[in-house]
């Protein structure tokens, strides 16, 4: 089969303003599969990097909860009713609100997520966090995400250059006592962290004991399943109970199926694989037309039908191949810049570079396939 590559590429080489464009064609694909992929991914990362950071085993929350974007409150009773299990060792609220920041230079206002947590203990493994949790401590006082967008403003170069920083949130002038990283999401475009007493002063109306998580943490040897299945025996059916590993997976599952943002990015994969199936087609369908005459001569002298497949083939993955190196390079750029404009994790993944890879394949040769029944119409004796 190798013998009959040559072949395949001095048909592709010779139009080289075809070839260009098939190569166009293909790179455009393949960048709008990695783009639709790439936000999708960043989509369920970013709105589940909370949820790695917790520092816990099992995480209680309401039953009617479907997202941390729409978290419901319950009673820290049910919370602290499971130390009675002998396997669990501390429990630790958290509070969690939306609200306004007012931008300290502009006047602006922009909704953030404000995380309250008892400075005592660090259930939060984010970088600046445990450094800054005595700072907590102090009356008015707040962590700010040095990832937040800007619009927020220039909060984190401010505060590295040893200057007060102060807002209002929620009506309430906070300060800054430090910073820490957790990142923009799709639900939200920047966060603080303060003390469960700073957050109740910060939001009055919120109920004293109604809390949004509670975080369990067992004792060594524990094994979280066992205990989670005995917390959901043990306490009312009004509280979910779930490990951590399922608390991400719950988020992540609300995002991709009860929201149309999956929905969109997977169709807008489907929509960029089609677009270059029909490309690639295009171009293969006219190489063979053009030399349908040579075709038939070829059929005449003796070469199989089968040989001339596989020549077509061979094409389509050349072109798979050629178009896919351009597209690649192309999006690793488009990645910086979305991930600069947006402050979103958008990543490239080993996965996610071999699924495009695959699919560009598939593309390419279903394109092949279709295109080789016009090679069936290459009678030796149209010819002759």
């Amino acid at each position: 089969m190798m013998t009959k590559i040559p072949l395949a590429w001095l048909q592709l080489k010779r139009e080289k303003t075809r070839l260009a464009v098939a190569l166009a064609g293909i790179a455009f694909a393949d960048i709008l599969m990695f783009m639709q992929l790439g936000f999708r991914d960043s989509l369920y990362f970013s709105n589940v990097r909370f949820h790695t950071s917790l520092q816990a085993d099992i995480v209680l929350i309401n039953n009617q909860s479907n997202a941390l974007l729409s978290m419901k409150t319950f009673s820290q009773r049910r919370l602290y009713k499971a130390l009675d299990l002998q396997a669990v060792q501390s429990v630790h609220p958290i509070y969690l609100d939306y609200t306004a920041w007012k931008n300290p230079f502009t006047g602006r206002s922009r909704n953030l997520l404000v995380i309250g947590v008892n400075p005592a203990v660090n259930v939060l493994d984010l970088p600046g966090v445990n450094e800054n949790l005595d700072k907590l401590k102090l009356p008015d006082v707040v962590l700010y995400d040095r990832s937040s967008r800007q619009e927020y403003g220039p909060i984190a170069t401010e505060f590295d250059q040893g200057k007060t920083v102060a807002a209002e949130v929620n009506n309430r002038r906070m300060k800054v006592g430090g910073l820490f990283t957790l990142g923009a999401s799709f639900g939200a475009d920047g966060n603080l962290i303060t003390s469960d007493l700073n957050f109740l002063r910060m939001f009055p109306l919120h109920k004293q004991g109604l809390i949004d998580i509670g975080l369990i943490r067992l004792k060594p040897g524990a094994d979280a399943t066992t205990v989670t299945q005995n917390l959901k025996n043990y306490l009312p059916r009004d509280i979910k109970v779930l490990t951590k590993q399922e608390f991400i997976n719950y988020e992540r599952y609300y995002w991709e199926s009860s929201t149309a943002i999956g929905f969109i990015f997977t169709l807008g994969t489907i929509m960029g694989f089609i677009v270059g199936t029909v490309i690639v087609y295009q171009i293969l369908y006219t190489e063979v037309a053009d030399h349908l005459a040579e075709y038939a001569t070829l059929k005449a002298i003796g070469y199989t039908q089968n040989y001339l497949l596989i020549v077509i083939l061979q094409e389509a993955l050349i072109l798979a191949i050629l178009g896919y190196i351009p597209g690649f390079a192309i999006t690793m750029f488009l990645y910086d810049r979305a991930r600069d404009a947006t402050l979103l994790p958008v990543l490239m993944s080993v996965g996610r570079a071999i699924m495009v890879l695959i699919l560009t394949f598939i593309m390419c040769f279903i394109s092949g396939t279709i295109a080789m029944r016009k090679l069936r119409s290459a009678d030796p004796a149209d010819i002759f």
